[in-house]
């Protein structure tokens, strides 16, 4: 059984610690959102990805958001909020319906890759369309390379 002091000191830490473990939703960084298209056609599922651009002296967290349905946004349920400045967008893209006559264990389509977009974001919030070209969907990241903010 706690004592009073020790019931006070495990809620201390649960008010300090709950925060961190809840996870990002946007919490911090400004706010990018946006629709993506590719092909002309809203993308049905996917990743965006928005890391500082290094090559061009930005440095910080990179920020993420899902696509859902076409849209994006980094303050939604498990995203992450941008750095301002030189960012590099790096966007995976798929259909959750798998192709025709695909075995059991395929569950999806992948249309694109890390298909990248150099863009300068300004400090607040932001929209940001992403129209992924055709010829994105023939792209394939070399070995062993990842999106960005991505450990593989």
């Amino acid at each position: 059984m706690l004592s009073r002091a020790g019931v006070v000191v495990a809620v201390s830490l649960g008010c300090v610690l709950l925060p961190l473990l809840v996870g990002c939703g946007g919490s911090s960084g400004n706010r990018v959102s946006g629709k993506v298209t590719f092909k002309g056609q809203p993308v049905p599922a996917g990743k965006v990805y928005i890391a500082p651009d290094t090559s061009k002296g930005n440095s910080g967290q990179t920020g993420y958001a899902d696509i859902k349905d076409g849209a994006y946004d980094t303050s939604a349920t498990g995203g992450q909020g941008a750095v301002k400045g030189a960012v590099m967008f790096s966007v995976d893209g798929f259909d959750p319906t798998p192709p025709a006559g695909a075995g059991p264990d395929v569950t999806s389509t992948q249309l694109f890759t890390n298909y990248q977009k150099s863009v300068d974001l300004p400090a607040g919030s932001s929209v940001q369309d992403i129209d992924v070209p055709a010829e994105a969907a023939n792209q394939r990241p070399a070995q062993g390379e990842a999106a960005p903010g991505v450990v593989p």
